[in-house]
């Protein structure tokens, strides 16, 4: 006969393996789900009459040193998206953010910065309608400016289930490329 450890033992493990079928199944499944109504590639958004707001700051918490200012950049914007496809009975929550890509000629690399973010709990939440909404966050660079650089505005996205890896994704829109502009001279 078996001792009350091995029976234990035994009871564990099979609810262990139990447990991670299910949850195999259920990571399978969501993705089935997101595959077959396509959302993943197909998700769209339209960001529009973006108007940069450049200021210098001379915070170091703004990116300043040395009490030299430091260009700061902050946009005001349009979006209309809707985004509730993105949600299925695994989805916990989405996590929307508003990014911006630009050349460094200085170093010759791609930089990405985010302008706008928000978390959608549920779907009734993901149809997102903002007019002369302004960015969150302040943006400045590594180097001395900003200005009069092209940047190249994109909505992202990431669905995060309650069980799974985490799913990354882009809404596709028109290619939005905005010039910004010098800071107005102070008087």
């Amino acid at each position: 006969m078996f001792s009350l450890s091995q029976r234990l033992q035994f009871v564990g493990n099979y609810a262990m393996t139990v447990g991670v079928v299910l949850i195999v199944l259920i990571i399978g499944s969501s993705h089935v789900d997101f595959s077959l109504k396509g959302i993943l590639r197909n998700s769209e958004a339209s960001i529009s009459n973006i108007r940069p707001i450049v200021g210098l700051r001379t915070s170091r918490f703004y990116g300043a040193a040395n009490g030299h200012p430091k260009e700061n950049t902050r946009i005001a914007f349009d979006l209309n998206t809707d985004l509730s496809g993105l949600f299925n009975w695994n989805t916990k929550q989405v996590f929307v953010y508003l990014t911006a890509e630009y050349n460094n000629t200085d170093k010759g690399t791609v930089n990405e910065v985010t302008f706008w973010d928000a978390i959608l709990p549920d779907a009734e939440h993901a149809v997102i309608n903002l007019e002369n909404a302004r960015s969150k966050y302040s943006v400045w660079d590594y180097a001395d400016h900003l200005s009069e650089r092209d940047l190249r505005f994109k909505l992202h996205w990431n669905i995060q289930p309650h069980v799974g890896p985490l799913m990354y994704g882009v809404a596709q829109g028109d290619d939005i490329v905005v010039n910004v502009p010098k800071p107005a001279p102070k008087n």
